[in-house]
């Protein structure tokens, strides 16, 4: 037994690019950052002409909807390394990337009806494309799990989910520019070509919890690579022994 433990130690060893300082570190500021960019929000911008107060619920949703981008354009890169390059590390990467990426997209669907109840009266609303579209990306990516879940590990699941992550990034920057095609109702356009249609107050809360929850993201990320690394780790050590 003891030569076993001696043997597998090694086999143990995660290599990661950051080590657990440097990850608490990253989740420590981006918490508060995001805790910062809130009580800006809440108590120093100005209430939009329009909406009031329940308009400072874009300083939340709005970023939260970006990061969940960020995540799933994230899965799909690593997707795209794997076919790429051969290495099977990146199927963990793209994995987790898009497990965290759902993550923030029920956030985002959360926070966007709470927005259209308040400010609308209403909770969703099908004819609306941007919610519909956005919705067709989460359920998209919520669907890799049960394609991935019901073909046996090895490198055939592993280039079958990239393919698929791969394929979901199509979606995204259709999603994305929905918002500014479609007719204006729920998602008012703040961003256009002529700049940010926002007071400059606005603009800098938006940018502080935006990096604020993409440093989150980032962090939560790492965390669950870290662990899911040292579960194959085992996983591969209880095979062999």
């Amino acid at each position: 037994m003891t030569e076993l433990v001696a043997i597998a130690r090694p086999r143990l060893r995660v290599r990661t690019r950051w080590g657990p300082p440097a990850a608490a570190v990253l989740a420590a500021a981006s918490s508060i950052t995001v805790l910062a960019g809130s009580a800006l929000a809440f108590y120093w911008v100005p209430s939009e002409a329009d909406q009031g107060f329940s308009q400072r619920i874009f300083y939340l949703h709005v970023p939260i909807a970006l990061t969940s981008y960020a995540c799933f354009g994230a899965g799909a890169w690593k997707g795209f390394r794997l076919v790429q390059r051969g290495e099977l590390r990146h199927d963990l990467e793209s994995y987790t990337a898009v497990h965290i990426g759902v993550i923030f997209g029920v956030l985002t669907l959360v926070t966007g009806s709470i927005w259209a109840r308040v400010s609308w009266g209403i909770w969703w609303s099908w004819g609306e494309d941007q919610l519909v579209l956005y919705l067709v990306v989460f359920l998209f990516y919520c669907t890799y799990f049960m394609l991935r879940f019901s073909i046996d590990a090895g490198v055939r699941r592993a280039r079958v989910c990239a393919v698929y992550a791969m394929f979901g990034a199509v979606l995204v920057p259709v999603s994305f520019l929905a918002i500014r095609l479609a007719p204006r109702y729920i998602h008012p356009v703040v961003f256009t070509t002529h700049g940010a249609q926002m007071a400059r107050s606005m603009l800098l809360v938006f940018g502080v919890m935006f990096a604020g929850l993409l440093g989150l993201g980032a962090s939560l990320y790492r965390t669950e690579l870290a662990g899911r690394r040292i579960d194959h780790a085992l996983r591969t050590l209880r095979s062999e022994a």
